[in-house]
C-alpha cells in the first residue's frame, strides 16, 4: 500500500507560488480592493477633520500667488466673493484637498497593501521606500506649482486685462490654483506610475526608452498646458523636470524587472 506524500500548503511564502503570497481569486481582489479603498476614504475623511480646522488660516497662504500677480500688474490685489456663501463653501472644499494631502501618505501605503500580495517577499520589504518616495514626490509637485508654475501662469493671465479692470473671484481662483496644485503633485508621481506598470509586465525599461521620443511629446504638449506664456523659460523648467522624472522612471523599471529577474532565476534553480 502506498501512501500518498503530504502536498505542501498554498499559502503566504510557499515554494509552489515562488515566495509569493497565495494567488488570490477574482472576488478576493474585488474584496481587497473594497477594504482598501474604504480605509483610504476613512483616512481622508479624518484628514479633512484636520483640513477644516486649519483650512481658515490656509486661504491666505493659497491667495497669495494671486495677489502677487495682481500687484505686478499694479492692480489692487483684492479678492472678492460673489455669493454669500462664497467664502464657507472656499473653506469646505479646502479642508477637503488638506484632508487628501494629509492622508496621502496612509493612502499611498494602502495601494501599496493592495499589490504586495503580487510580489516577492523582498520586495515587499521596499514598503517603506515607497511609501516615502510617492509623499515626497506628491509633494514636491505641490511645492513646484505653487513656487514656480502658478505665479507664472497668473502673471501671463492677467498680463490680458485689456482696458479692464480685474475683479477676482475667490472661488473660481481657488478652483484654477487647487487644479494645478494637486495636478501637478499628481504628475510627479510619474516614477512611481511606472514602478507598478514595471511590476505588472506592461512597461520594461527597453520599451520606455525606445518610445522616449513619444514621452516628449507628451511632456511638451503637458508643458505648453501648465505655461501658456509664450518664449518662457518656465516651459523648459518644467519639460526638464518631467523628463528627469520619466528617466528616473527607467532607472527604477530598470530594478523592478532586474529583481523580479533574478527571483525568477532562483525559483528554476530550486527546481
Amino acid at each position: 500500500m502506498t501512501t500518498t506524500p503530504p502536498q505542501p500548503e498554498r499559502g503566504i511564502g510557499s515554494a509552489q507560488d515562488g515566495d509569493i503570497e497565495g494567488r488570490m481569486s477574482f472576488l478576493d481582489h474585488l474584496t481587497e480592493l473594497r477594504k482598501r479603498l474604504i480605509y483610504s476614504l476613512i483616512a481622508v475623511g479624518v484628514g479633512a477633520v484636520i483640513g477644516l480646522s486649519i483650512s481658515e488660516k490656509m486661504l491666505e497662504w493659497v491667495a497669495l500667488p494671486m495677489q502677487h500677480a495682481l500687484q505686478h500688474a499694479h492692480q489692487a490685489d483684492k479678492l472678492i466673493y460673489t455669493s454669500p456663501t462664497g467664502v464657507i463653501g472656499l473653506v469646505i472644499k479646502l479642508g477637503f484637498y488638506l484632508g487628501f494631502v494629509i492622508a496621502s501618505p496612509f493612502v499611498f501605503y494602502q495601494v501599496w497593501l493592495f499589490v504586495a500580495p503580487g510580489l516577492y517577499r523582498h520586495e515587499r520589504r521596499a514598503v517603506a521606500t515607497f511609501v516615502i518616495s510617492s509623499v515626497a514626490l506628491f509633494l514636491s509637485g505641490i511645492a513646484f506649482a505653487y513656487f514656480f508654475m502658478l505665479p507664472y501662469v497668473l502673471r501671463f493671465l492677467i498680463s490680458f486685462q485689456g482696458p479692464f479692470t480685474p475683479l477676482i473671484s475667490i472661488n473660481e481662483y481657488f478652483d484654477l490654483s487647487l487644479l494645478v496644485l494637486i495636478g501637478l503633485g499628481l504628475l510627479f508621481e510619474l516614477p512611481v506610475l511606472i514602478f507598478f506598470l514595471s511590476l505588472i509586465g506592461v512597461a520594461t525599461p527597453r520599451f520606455l526608452w525606445k518610445n522616449m521620443r513619444y514621452a516628449i511629446l507628451i511632456i511638451a504638449v503637458v508643458a505648453a498646458v501648465f505655461t501658456p506664456t509664450p518664449g518662457d523659460i518656465m516651459m523648459l523648467v518644467f519639460m526638464a523636470l518631467m523628463l528627469l522624472l520619466y528617466i528616473v522612471g527607467i532607472g527604477v523599471s530598470y530594478l523592478v524587472v532586474r529583481s523580479k529577474r533574478r527571483a525568477a532565476m532562483a525559483q528554476a534553480g530550486e527546481r
